[in-house]
């Protein structure tokens, strides 16, 4: 494998991370615990939108020209168990597309690193785990 290649490329490029949108949002929309999140969204915009933030956040090569992520989600109200389910739904859909353990472990991280912006929190003390 070749380390200069990004999260992006080694993943599958812009075919792997439509994908992986489509299914995630399937299980989103299906999770009681977080749907309700979705009720007033355009789904077809949501897609779009988080197709481009994957792209750019797995380093393919384009502007990425959204909200940053406390802004996009300062307004929700959202709580560890509501991150932690949206983080499996994510893992459970990079499994399900058989994306290999060590790439699906570097998606986590950087969810993690959004972590802090997303629940709209101060910086953690401790590193994520």
């Amino acid at each position: 494998m070749d380390n200069k290649q990004t999260l992006f490329e080694r993943i599958g490029g812009m075919e792997a991370v439509n994908a992986a949108v489509e299914i995630f949002y399937k299980k989103v929309l299906e999770d009681e615990t977080i749907s309700h999140f979705f009720t007033n969204t355009d789904m077809k915009k949501q897609l779009a939108k988080q197709k481009a933030f994957l792209a750019y956040a797995f380093g393919a090569p384009l502007a990425y020209t959204g909200k940053n992520m406390r802004d996009a989600h300062a307004h929700m109200k959202l709580n560890e168990a509501h991150f932690n389910a949206v983080a499996n739904h994510l893992v459970s859909t990079l499994q399900e597309l058989n994306v290999a353990q060590e790439l699906i472990d570097e998606v986590v991280e950087i969810a993690l690193s959004t972590k802090d912006d997303v629940l709209n929190r101060k910086p953690t003390e401790t590193p994520a785990v």
